[in-house]
C-alpha cells in the first residue's frame, strides 16, 4: 500500500515546517507550498490525498486555491483542512458563502495537535 500524502499549503516557513515534521512523525509523505497558485499546481499533478490550507497568503489566497480545487476536476475530492490564524468570523463567513463548500475541517493555530490528527485520520486514514 502506498503512503498517504498531505500537502500543506502555508506562506509562513515555520508552520510549514513544523506540519510537514508532525505529519511525517505521525506516518505520512508530505509536500509543501508556498501559496495558493503552487498549491493548486501540486494538487493537480496528483498523488495528494488530503490538503491543510492557510487562508491569508500572498499571490494567492487559501480562500481562492480552496474555490479553484473544487472547479477543478482533478482535484475536487481532495479533502481540505483549513489551518489557519484567521478569527472566528472568517470561518462563519466561509460556512455562510454561497460560492465554496465548507471545507472539511477547520483549525485556528496554534493547532492543537490531538484534534488535528484525529480529523485527518477520520478523512483518510
Amino acid at each position: 500500500m502506498s503512503e498517504l500524502k498531505i500537502l500543506v499549503v502555508d506562506d509562513e516557513l515555520d508552520e510549514r515546517t513544523w506540519m510537514t515534521a508532525f505529519f511525517e512523525d505521525n506516518g505520512y509523505a508530505t509536500d509543501s507550498a508556498v501559496d495558493g497558485e503552487e498549491g493548486l499546481a501540486k494538487a493537480r499533478a496528483g498523488g495528494v490525498d488530503l490538503i491543510t490550507l492557510d487562508i491569508t497568503m500572498d499571490n494567492q489566497s487559501g480562500v481562492k486555491m480552496f474555490k479553484n480545487l473544487q472547479d477543478t476536476p482533478e482535484t475536487t475530492g481532495i479533502p481540505v483542512i483549513m489551518v489557519t490564524g484567521v478569527a472566528k468570523e472568517f470561518r462563519s463567513f466561509i460556512e455562510r458563502t454561497r460560492q465554496v463548500k465548507n471545507p472539511d475541517g477547520y483549525f485556528e493555530k496554534p493547532v492543537d495537535q490531538d484534534a488535528l490528527l484525529t480529523r485527518v485520520r477520520e478523512l483518510i486514514g
